[in-house]
């Protein structure tokens, strides 16, 4: 849920926790796309998880990540040692661009995609069976919004599978883990890119052995050639 308040210079304070919405995103991109980029399904506007309703998400893809500890903000270019620095640069500088009519706090799905296990959090100790009933009922819920069962094939898998995913370890028994059909990350460029530079240079290289080997091997032979033929012209 997105609160708004009014700061005493007519500025407006957003409560939706910038942390929690990017472990949020990470979850989906790492346990969910892959699965429905698979199934070529489209999630509409209606569903929470769908990238337009993510009130960050122009923000982080602003974000341009050069070093270990250089951030850049891809708005105005100023750097940054921090991500943490370059978020509190976006809350101060550029809030006005955040889409708040229109769109939603990822935040708020937390519960239900088990954010806790990709953040820095303390486990807990004992588990609450309110609470995992309140988590279960909401990861249900985005199950029957994203992918209603009644659209189509592809919409029906996926609505298993994200029951499947996360919906059932939301309860106290230990039996079910989060994530159980694991996830599927998408090749990255850069992999693709560097593999490729890989195998252009040591295709080179072994051809420079190749030639070179040739070359000391036909170099050998002249020379042979070179010794017999001055032996035959010797004088007794």
């Amino acid at each position: 849920m997105i609160t708004l308040e009014e700061d005493v210079g007519d500025s407006v304070e957003i409560h939706c926790s910038r942390e929690r919405s990017r472990a949020a995103w990470k979850i989906i991109e790492e346990y969910l796309t892959p699965f429905v980029e698979k199934e070529r399904y489209q999630i509409s506007r209606n569903c929470r998880l769908q990238p337009d309703n993510d009130l960050y998400r122009d923000q982080e893809q602003h974000k341009v990540h050069i070093d270990i500890n250089e951030w850049k903000c891809g708005y105005c270019k100023k750097r940054f040692y921090e991500e943490n620095f370059l978020d509190k640069h976006f809350d101060n500088r550029h809030r006005n661009l955040l889409n708040v009519s229109h769109s939603k706090c990822l935040a708020d799905v937390c519960g239900a995609l088990h954010c806790d296990l990709v953040m820095d959090t303390p486990k807990k100790i004992k588990c609450n069976p309110a609470a995992a009933a309140r988590n279960k009922h909401l990861c249900e819920s985005l199950a029957d919004s994203c992918f209603p069962v009644s659209k189509d094939p592809s919409a029906s898998r996926l609505h298993e599978f994200f029951l499947r995913q996360f919906c059932d370890a939301h309860t106290c028994t230990g039996n079910q883990k989060p994530f159980s059909r694991g996830r599927k990350k998408r090749m990255n460029m850069l992999y693709v890119v560097v593999s490729i530079l890989i195998m252009l240079l040591l295709l080179l290289f072994y051809t420079f052995i190749y030639l070179y080997q040739r070359g000391m091997k036909r170099g050998t032979q002249n020379l042979r050639r070179v010794s017999l033929s001055g032996r035959k012209k010797k004088p007794f």
